[in-house]
């Protein structure tokens, strides 16, 4: 298995189109649908560390980020088929679990912190900071799914690459190896859709990859 398999910072994971002796990432997914724990482990080897980085960047906080990491592998494990090749590929849907569960994380987060901290004397709540970098994840999450909204309105495969970039935190010539397509193809597809998320979101939101 290669280092940008194992999805080390910097480096995209390899895309569907492994070479010989090597299963694809879809292959792999049948093979889980078929109840095969060593499937889901070589398909965990090959996106853990990238679906880690991203988790960890919304939640900011490393256990919830683990946590949010393995429900999302645990949704592949109990139903692979809800993979629909046609809206892209194996890797961007994963990443888009990760993304989702993790904003559904910290709005639980934020939400039990409500519940849990009890009100000073004079009916204001304690001002007790929620950890580092927690309003920003709560905002940015916030953020986050507007975009994502957008990104729904896009034709799949612009779709696909701006998700990459923007979920994933991937740079152009990342997501070309990630999807296995030229990099110009790529830059193109970005361009077209930074185009069209610039008109659904407002003329002042920086779009996310683009240029990179």
């Amino acid at each position: 298995m290669t280092d940008a398999s194992r999805g080390v910072p910097g480096a995209a994971p390899e895309r569907d189109d492994h070479g010989a002796g090597q299963v694809t990432d879809v292959t792999l997914l049948e093979q889980i649908g078929e109840r095969s724990a060593d499937a889901l482990a070589q398909l965990y080897d090959r996106f853990g560390r990238p679906a880690y980085s991203l988790a960890r960047r919304i939640c900011v906080d490393e256990a919830l980020a683990e946590d949010v990491v393995q429900e999302a592998f645990l949704v592949v494990w109990r139903d692979p088929g809800r993979f629909d090749p046609a809206r892209g590929s194996v890797s961007s849907w994963l990443l888009t679990l990760v993304h989702h569960r993790a904003v559904d994380a910290v709005r639980r987060e934020a939400t039990r912190r409500k519940r849990t901290v009890a009100p000073s004397a004079d009916g204001e709540e304690w001002g007790i900071p929620a950890g580092p970098g927690a309003d920003q994840a709560a905002l940015g999450a916030v953020v986050a799914g507007k975009v994502r909204d957008a990104l729904a309105e896009l034709p799949a495969e612009q779709r696909e690459a701006m998700a990459l970039a923007y979920f994933g935190g991937y740079t152009q010539r990342e997501v070309a190896s990630l999807v296995g397509v030229p990099l110009g193809t790529v830059k193109s597809r970005m361009f077209a859709g930074a185009q069209k998320l610039r008109a659904l979101l407002g003329p002042h939101v920086r779009v996310e990859g683009e240029g990179r």
